[in-house]
């Protein structure tokens, strides 16, 4: 029987794509952190092509961009744009109501009954 902590995971679609999603919203704020894409990248464990693939359907995804760069002779930059932090923030907000309602009978009773029969 397949037993554990359960885990609520909330991802924001635009049609058939992922808007935001945990991984992209830890590439943000490392991206906020870091200043490039590439270091961002490098602190997460992932490849530039990945997290650049992913900042790229996070700007497709929403108004404006979430992730400006800024190319230079030496790599450039990135920079989260106001967007980006707005969007951030309301995905953060929304990760702790979720987890407040994780605290909620519904997912008790889950968290009792979940697993393979055997």
């Amino acid at each position: 029987m397949i037993r554990g902590e359960l885990r609520l995971t909330i991802r924001i679609h635009a049609g058939e794509e992922i808007a935001i999603g945990p991984g992209k919203a830890d590439l943000l704020e490392a991206i906020g952190r870091a200043g490039s894409i590439a270091a961002a990248a490098r602190a997460m464990g992932m490849s530039y092509r990945r997290a650049w693939l992913l900042v790229d359907t996070m700007n497709r995804c929403f108004a404006a961009p979430l992730v400006e760069t800024h190319p230079g002779n030496r790599g450039g930059g990135a920079q989260v744009t106001e967007l980006g932090r707005e969007v951030l923030a309301s995905y953060r907000a929304l990760q702790a109501k979720a987890r407040t309602a994780m605290d909620g009978e519904e997912l008790q009773l889950l968290q009792r009954v979940i697993g393979p029969r055997d």
